[in-house]
This record gives C-alpha cells, structure tokens and sequence, in this order.
C-alpha cells in the first residue's frame, strides 16, 4: 500500500520566511544568537533590551528585516506598552522567544527582596505577560510559537542560583501551563534549557578553566555548548516542523543532565 502523500515531509518544514519575531535578550549573549538565527532565516525580528547601543549593533550584524525596541523587561508595569511597541515594528509577532534573563548568585542566606524581584519579574513574568499580550493575535491567525528559555538550573541545584533557579523552575511549568491553555488555538510552547555556552550570564563560570573542564566533562559528548548547537532545536520549535510538538523542555546540554 503506497503511503499516503499528506503524511509525508513537506517541502518548507522548516521554512520561517515571512514570518515576525520577537526576541528578548538579543543584545547579548544566546538572545543575541537566537535573534541573528531567525533573521538569517529570513524572519522579520525585533529585538528587545536594556542596551540600545548593542541592539543597534545587533541589528548591523544581523542583516535582515531587523528592529528593535529598548526597555527594561524587568519593569512588570510597562511590559503591556513593550509589547505594543514590538508590534508597531513588523506587526504582531507569530513568533515569541523569551531569551533575556539575569542571575544575582545570590546565596540563601544573602538573597534579598530586590534580589529576589528583578529575578522573577525579568525571567518569570516577563515570559508570561508579553506571551499574554501576543496571544490574541496568534489565536487570530491560527498560528504561533513561544519558546521560553529553561535551565540546568530548572531541574537542578547550583550554589547561588536559589532565586535563579526558583524562576527557572518556573518556566518549565509556565511552558506546560502556556501549552495547556493556547495550544488549540494553533499556539505552540516549548522550553529549550541551555547546558554550559560562554555568554555573559555565564562569564563566572567561564573565567574559571578548571570549573569550565569540569563542566564540560559531565556532559556526554565531552564539550561545552556552542552558540550554533541551538540553531537546529530553535529552527525546530520554531518553525512547522514542530507543530505537534509542546509543552516540552528539550535540554541542549551534550548530555550534561544524562549523566
């Protein structure tokens, strides 16, 4: 019995041309790369962050149909206001990546209230409340990615990553929890969770040879993360070649939480 041509792989899978963007924590570091990423794939991105002189190098960097819109994501009461300004860019986006995030390392027993807020307004709340603004038009359109950026840290324990990873932890419910209630209406949310790639939020990390060693030594392939080892499983969740998959985490870590 020959197979059924409408279950076969169509031409384009993975094809994102046309399709808008927004990017959060694209001045630096994985937010910065998933941006360039997409733009490359002929997506019209906006990038949104604090820095305005590195979105404006980004934005030269990248080529493209490229914008970008520079606000604090951490300050919950003007995340309504961001998400209209991204959409003035290119139009509403059918594509949301949540990449901005910080990490006080703050131990337990120093963790403190600002500590504590910045790290869930900018990691946890930002995700949920711009997902919430761009929702509607998704649901309009009958389409729509979020990916939300995970953790080792949303599954494990590191020292001075109690409120890091809290928020992290957070996300891989949030995603769940994003799947169970938009997923109907076309709208895809998966997680991807980062091993150990050299960014700024890692430079602790990075700066100590033996640690990065040690690192790269729990992983199963033996090696530290690299920016473009995210482009396939971006592209992926990003893209029609993921529409049945969500409310997913998929770890990019070499193995690292396989051992």
């Amino acid at each position: 019995m020959a197979d059924d041509p409408s279950s076969l792989p169509r031409a384009g899978l993975f094809d994102l041309s046309g399709r808008t963007a927004c990017v959060t924590g694209a001045s630096s570091g994985l937010g910065r790369h998933a941006a360039s990423v997409l733009a490359a794939s002929g997506v019209r991105v906006v990038g949104v962050a604090r820095r305005r002189d590195q979105l404006a190098d980004w934005q030269t960097s990248a080529g493209g149909e490229t914008g970008f819109v520079t606000a604090d994501l951490a300050d919950r009461s003007a995340l309504t206001d961001i998400a209209a300004e991204v959409a003035d860019v290119f139009g509403a986006p059918d594509i949301l990546i949540n990449a901005a995030g910080i990490n006080t390392r703050q131990t337990a027993d120093d963790v403190t209230s600002e500590g504590w807020d910045v790290t869930m307004d900018l990691n946890l709340a930002a995700p949920f409340f711009l997902a919430q603004s761009f929702a509607p038009a998704m649901k309009a359109k009958g389409w729509g990615r979020i990916v939300n950026f995970a953790s080792l840290q949303s599954s494990r324990a590191f020292p001075g990553g109690i409120a890091y990873g809290a928020s992290k932890a957070g996300i891989t419910q949030l995603t769940r929890a994003m799947a169970e209630c938009w997923s109907r209406h076309g709208i895809t949310a998966n997680a991807i969770a980062p091993g150990f790639f050299r960014t700024e939020l890692t430079s602790a990390v990075f700066s100590d040879p033996d640690r990065a060693a040690r690192n790269a030594a729990q992983t199963c392939i033996g090696r530290n993360g690299e920016p473009e080892d995210l482009n396939g499983p971006l592209l992926f969740l990003c893209s029609e070649a993921s529409a049945y998959v969500t409310g997913q985490v998929l770890a990019v870590d070499g193995g690292y939480t396989a051992k």
